[in-house]
């Protein structure tokens, strides 16, 4: 089990690691909006690992047949493996690479809210927000923390689908 969880595991959070250096630093070219579907576009494609992992573990491991929970505990597995890369991964764009991502998030914010019409209040309360979650991604643990709730809803979903599709008794 454990050559299989690491083997998945890492291969999930190579490929989100490399999608990330790949499409990150061109975030002004692509754009913040469609920049999140290339990003959940991505994290997907690399929790599709949790279902081969739980698979091979299935198939090569327990002889074709696994229960739920063992199979949920698998991809539960591989999807904290994977969310540490793609943590890891972000980490070091941000703090070495993109220091300034936050401030051009922050000016494309405020950038729709005046194109939407927001009254000044709203753009004060905006960049209020915006100043907040600076300084809070200041702080490398709460960065940590935020950054790992971004894939590991997905990897959960991804785990329970599998878990469901793969058991056989």
């Amino acid at each position: 089990m454990k050559k299989i969880v690491l083997t998945f595991g890492f291969l999930s959070g190579g490929l989100s690691a490399v999608m990330m250096f790949a499409t990150v630093p061109f975030i002004d070219r692509i754009g913040f909006d469609n920049g999140a579907y290339v990003g959940y576009t991505a994290i997907v494609l690399s929790l599709l690992f949790v279902y081969f992992g739980v698979r091979s573990y299935r198939d090569n491991v327990r002889g074709g047949k696994v229960t739920f929970g063992r199979a949920f505990g698998v991809g539960l597995l591989i999807t904290l493996i994977s969310c540490a890369c793609y943590v890891a991964a972000w980490e070091i764009l941000y703090f070495n690479f993109m220091p300034d991502f936050l401030d051009k998030w922050a000016a494309h914010s405020m950038e729709q809210l005046r194109a939407a019409g927001a009254t000044q209040a709203a753009l004060d309360a905006k960049a209020t927000e915006m100043a907040g979650l600076k300084t809070m991604y200041g702080n490398p643990l709460i960065n940590v923390a935020m950054t790992f709730a971004e894939p590991f809803p997905i990897g959960l979903l991804v785990t329970l689908i599998s878990a469901a599709v793969l058991r056989r008794k």
